[in-house]
């Protein structure tokens, strides 16, 4: 097919549930391609000499290989391709927001719309499930040494998969009920299904992982007591589960409750009707997953108010599309000042109109409140979802040196902390990222461990991955 030829196809869109139906469930929104809508999606790819995609994928996947053999009806080779350097392509392929990663840097979309990278790498690990094919890769001998995994999100999933395959016994300690992190208590369903996070599991125990769950590791079983059991090595990834404040008067009163502790409480099962009035802060995806899950589960008018514009907003496409279709408005410019309440319980929330002033040098601009501006919202629930901090391990004995963002402090070529026996990665050192960011710190700190094992040189023929510096300020 020629170039002219490939430029003329249009980009492919999955079907979805409708918004009337999915708003009563947690079924997976999205449907995956076919195979014939697979394959004329991949043949919009125009193989770029220096891709640009590859670039923009944090894990850097060979993603015009597997599209090379997706369209060559190479399924099973094109999945194969894609994990050699993702461990967790189901995953990365449904909650990855690709348009500001592979697909933000797809040459296509300079002058129309990018080749849907995400969809088909779903589509390559869906068809190996329906097909029911081996996804499982080949377990190493074992070499009698042991790593801790405290945590297991993608960064800890990744570094315990990565080692497992390389011979090393991991176990990992999870300080909630569920494996995944984030995944499984900060991701809806309909996003991210469980049986896909279970995958992994299975993936894991299959080379020998242990999962431990309930114990938070600082609490009941401190770091040095790990090296004292003879785990050689300890990679931390405990995420960023700590939700951040409004810092405004009344966030202490019933009915207010924070955006990831909401998702965490839902996402394991308990029932939670926040009532019929709902009003979200924030514009990210957990704001949106807010907004969404008190649709579905009994919540009947739901509304965000975000400071900035939706230009600015940094949620995906994606799901700002998927909330206005079911139904749930956003109030822009707009940003709460104060909580009111009545017997320690609130009514209403009063805000203030914003303008954007002064730009920086990424463009985005400062929002700036407007003077005698002020209106009340009463809501029966206020749900703010403005950011993360990673809530750290409290242990006493063994202090690891953190960042001004109070994140981890790690060497950014080793993912190695202050202490030379324990590696971090994920959002406790980069703060709220994508999975994708945080599996590739794993298996940075996974390379890293292994180098640490064998005594050889931790940073040899390694080159450092652009500072998140800039993202974390804004």
């Amino acid at each position: 097919m020629k170039p002219k030829e490939r430029l003329a196809i249009p980009r492919q869109h999955p079907t979805e549930l409708k918004p009337e139906e999915r708003i009563t469930n947690f079924d997976e929104v999205v449907f995956g391609f076919d195979d014939e809508t697979a394959i004329k999606e991949a043949n919009r790819c125009l193989q770029c000499k220096k891709p640009a995609c590859r670039n923009g994928c944090p894990i850097h996947n060979d993603i015009p290989g597997f599209i090379r053999l997706l369209r060559e009806k190479k399924f099973e080779e094109g999945y194969w391709k894609d994990r050699e350097t993702n461990s967790i392509p189901a995953v990365c392929s449904r909650v990855c927001p690709h348009e500001f990663q592979c697909e933000g840097a797809c040459i296509r979309g300079k002058k129309g719309d990018p080749v849907a990278i995400g969809m088909l790498e779903r589509f390559l690990v869906d068809w190996m499930v329906a097909n029911k094919k081996n996804m499982l890769k080949p377990c190493a001998m074992p070499k009698g040494k042991k790593v801790a995994i405290v945590g297991s999100g993608p960064a800890g999933m990744t570094c315990a998969f990565e080692l497992a395959h390389a011979g090393y016994h991991c176990t990992i300690f999870e300080s909630l009920p569920a494996f995944g992190g984030m995944l499984t208590v900060g991701i809806p369903a309909y996003r991210l299904p469980r049986d896909i996070i279970n995958a992994e599991f299975d993936a894991l125990v299959n080379c020998g992982v242990e999962i431990v769950n309930n114990i938070t590791i600082g609490k009941e079983k401190a770091i040095s007591q790990l090296k004292e059991e003879g785990y050689e090595a300890v990679f931390v990834g405990i995420g960023a589960h700590s939700s951040r404040k409004l810092g405004i008067e009344g966030e202490d009163l019933e009915g207010v409750m924070h955006g990831v502790d909401y998702l965490r409480r839902v996402n394991l099962g308990e029932s939670l009707n926040l009532g019929p009035n709902v009003v979200v802060v924030g514009g990210g995806n957990v704001a949106i997953d807010v907004a969404r899950t008190a649709l579905r589960t009994g919540s009947d008018k739901v509304f965000i108010l975000y400071r900035r514009t939706k230009k600015e907003m940094p949620a995906s496409q994606a799901e700002i599309h998927h909330l206005e279709e079911e139904g749930v408005k956003v109030e822009f410019l707009a940003a709460p000042v104060k909580i009111h309440g009545e017997n320690g319980r609130l009514t209403k929330i009063e805000c203030i109109r914003m303008e954007l002033g002064e730009c920086d040098a990424s463009g985005r601009c400062r929002p700036v409140p407007i003077t005698d501006s002020n209106f009340m919202i009463e809501a029966d629930a206020i749900i703010p979802a403005i950011s993360q901090d990673v809530a750290h391990m409290p242990e006493s004995e063994i202090k690891l040196d953190l960042s001004r963002w109070n994140t981890f402090e790690v060497d950014e070529i080793t993912m190695q902390t202050s202490v030379d026996w324990i590696f971090a990665g994920g959002d406790a050192v980069l703060g709220p990222q994508t999975a994708a960011k945080a599996a590739y710190q794993g298996k940075e700190a996974a390379e890293s461990i292994i180098r640490y094992l064998e005594g050889r040189d931790l940073r040899e023929g390694r080159v450092p991955e652009p500072e998140e510096t800039e993202e974390k300020e804004k």
